[in-house]
């Protein structure tokens, strides 16, 4: 069944939401009739995507230019949404950087990545949340996670910690709001695949073909909406979800039999690791 807080008179909200996968997720919520506002820091972007959602239907459109990491300019983004739609009904924090980092390298590369990837859900959630159940309707909360942050690859660690910090407060969130008296708020993971974004791009001009679409991830999303599901665990047109359990099975394993730290990438267990890959 449809999740109650899809119809033409909700509003959504999201962060990153001119390009990539925001855009894409916005330009859906508008084909239905919602009224959409899109927050970015990428100011050149915001015109062009308002534009898009207009002609895609929607009742109402507002943008405006916001670092998530800056608790003033989430609420101001959250007081320019109530002023002109009334409130939030659904609320998708998706706005993320990928900068390179390593364990003791410039600390303002990992402020960059936790002030935007974690902080800046966490923003969201506090300013935005509080108001949507206070609202009293069905609303929808859409925490933008990653593989990397349940999986932890070795390489860009700051992305990784942020990442995982973004489940277990997704987790945290769905717990308080389905133990909060009048809370009628559910929250969900979304866990993308390859995708071509600006964040993927990486200088490339054409989609590689291992890589999904936003459009496409953004189908997947409002399936998974739709059957019910909090970890939203898409594949891509390279890895398919059963490699995914595997590999997520196998580093939860590291723990629960005492294997090296990310064994997965230890030269000892390669072996062991494609021959649990193998099997079934």
């Amino acid at each position: 069944m449809t999740h109650p807080a899809l119809t033409s008179d909700s509003t959504a909200v999201i962060t990153g939401g001119a390009a990539g996968i925001g855009l894409a997720v916005a330009r859906r919520f508008a084909a239905m009739g919602l009224s959409v506002a899109i927050g970015d820091r990428e100011a050149g972007r915001l015109s062009a995507a308002e534009a898009e959602l207009i002609d895609s239907g929607a009742a109402g459109v507002l943008t405006f230019e916001l670092d998530v990491s800056d608790m003033a300019q989430v609420h101001a983004f959250r007081d320019a949404v109530d002023a002109r739609f009334g409130g939030t009904d659904i609320l998708m924090n998706n706005a993320g950087v990928q900068a390179g980092t390593s364990i003791t390298g410039p600390r303002e590369a990992w402020e960059s990545v936790l002030g935007v990837n974690l902080w800046g859900v966490i923003n969201g959630v506090q300013a935005f949340v509080p108001g949507m159940i206070e609202r009293g309707r069905p609303g929808l909360v859409i925490n933008t996670g990653s593989k990397q942050g349940i999986t932890t690859p070795p390489g860009n660690p700051a992305y990784n910690v942020s990442k995982a910090g973004v489940k277990a407060l997704t987790e945290a969130l769905a717990h308080e709001l389905r133990n909060t008296d009048g809370a009628r708020l559910s929250a969900h993971l979304l866990i993308p695949g390859f995708v071509f974004t600006e964040l993927t791009r990486n200088g490339r001009t054409d989609k590689p073909a291992s890589a999904w679409t936003p459009d496409q991830t953004a189908e997947f999303l409002f399936e998974r909406l739709e059957a019910g599901d909090f970890y939203i665990l898409c594949p891509d047109n390279d890895v398919p979800r059963a490699l995914d359990g595997k590999r997520m099975a196998w580093a939860m394993g590291d723990i629960i039999e005492n294997r090296p730290a990310l064994s997965r990438w230890h030269p000892d267990w390669t072996d062991r690791f494609e021959s649990f890959v193998a099997v079934g």
